[in-house]
Formats: C-alpha cells, sequence, structure tokens
C-alpha cells in the first residue's frame, strides 16, 4: 500500500490572537547594530486589488551579513535580540510593516556576495503553497553583480526592488499574478 502526501490546501483564515500577535513586527530592538529600516509590504491579487488578509514573513541577515542560524557559522558577530525572523499580517489597506535592520551581504554559495536584500514568504487566500520572494534596495550598487537577480529577466527585475519613499520608508508592492506579477522563486 503506498501512501501519498496530503494535498495543500488554502491557508487561513488567520487566528490573529495566535498566529499574527504571537509575532513581533519589529526585529530590531534597542542595541542591534546597524541602519534601523521601516518597510512595508503590500499585497495585491492579480487584478491589483490590495489583499487586506495575506500574511507575510521575512527572513534576513543582521547588519554584519550573518544569519541567527546554526548552519551560519561564519566569524561574524551576532546581535543579541535579532533574530532575523518576522511575521505580520496586511491590514485593511493590503499593506504590512515591518521594523528591522539593513541587512549585510551574505555569501552566494556558488562564489561571490549576493547584495543585500530580505528573504518573503507570502500566505494568501487562493494560495496554496507559501510563494518565496526577495526584497532588494534601490540605489543599492551591488544590485549590478547579484547572482540571484541575474537570473530574472531584466524587464522584471523591477518587482523585487524597493524604492525609499520621502519619509525614508522601503516600499515594495508584491502582486501575486497579473501584468506587475511580482517575481517569486522556486523553493
Amino acid at each position: 500500500m503506498s501512501r501519498a502526501l496530503t494535498p495543500s490546501q488554502t491557508i487561513g483564515p488567520f487566528y490573529f490572537g495566535t498566529v499574527v500577535n504571537a509575532y513581533r513586527h519589529d526585529l530590531a530592538p534597542a542595541g542591534v547594530t546597524g541602519e534601523r529600516i521601516e518597510i512595508a509590504l503590500t499585497l495585491h491579487d492579480a487584478d491589483g486589488i490590495i489583499v487586506p488578509d495575506g500574511l507575510l514573513e521575512i527572513w534576513q541577515a543582521n547588519s554584519h551579513g550573518r544569519y541567527n542560524h546554526p548552519e551560519d557559522r561564519r566569524n561574524l558577530p551576532l546581535d543579541a535580540g535579532f533574530e532575523g525572523y518576522g511575521r505580520a499580517s496586511t491590514d485593511t489597506q493590503g499593506c504590512a510593516r515591518f521594523g528591522t535592520v539593513k541587512p549585510g551581504r551574505v555569501p552566494w554559495p556558488a562564489g561571490g556576495v549576493q547584495a543585500a536584500h530580505i528573504n518573503i514568504s507570502v500566505f494568501a487566500r487562493g494560495v496554496l503553497n507559501r510563494l518565496a520572494t526577495r526584497l532588494y534596495f534601490d540605489g543599492d550598487p551591488a544590485l549590478a553583480e547579484d547572482p540571484v537577480l541575474n537570473l530574472v529577466e531584466p524587464e522584471r527585475r523591477a518587482t523585487l526592488i524597493a524604492k525609499r519613499d520621502a519619509v525614508g520608508v522601503w516600499r515594495l508592492p508584491l502582486y501575486l499574478g497579473g501584468p506587475n506579477e511580482t517575481v517569486f522563486f522556486d523553493c
């Protein structure tokens, strides 16, 4: 008798008291080194309509370029209180916000160094499996040499690059489909 995997199902509803509120939106408490930044991610469906009940997770290196993970054994500092992981739900405007520090560059397994980036997982109604993407920072001179970004067709790279607004918030719209679809990666 063979056993098949249980098929994925649409996620949600989110139980805010247990799933969302259990995680902090501020990844960088006082004492964490690096440039403090705020990130605003807005989630849109394929028609460009906001998604007010999505869930976004981010994972990043600290400002020194080290992940708070047992497999990252490089001789770089770790910051007490900085886990590099956050989770937030989208609000009625489709926006999830995170307070963090700008990440440092990390090595690419095949050689070289990646541009500063934040990994993003998207969960939303109608999405059977998480969607994985990245946030890069507009104006970063290392973008031209980033090995992951260089795998993306040039005309679609802008879907991964956050822009800083007039008050200093890094903003990146995420589109689940349609003509502005964000680049999502296989994991």
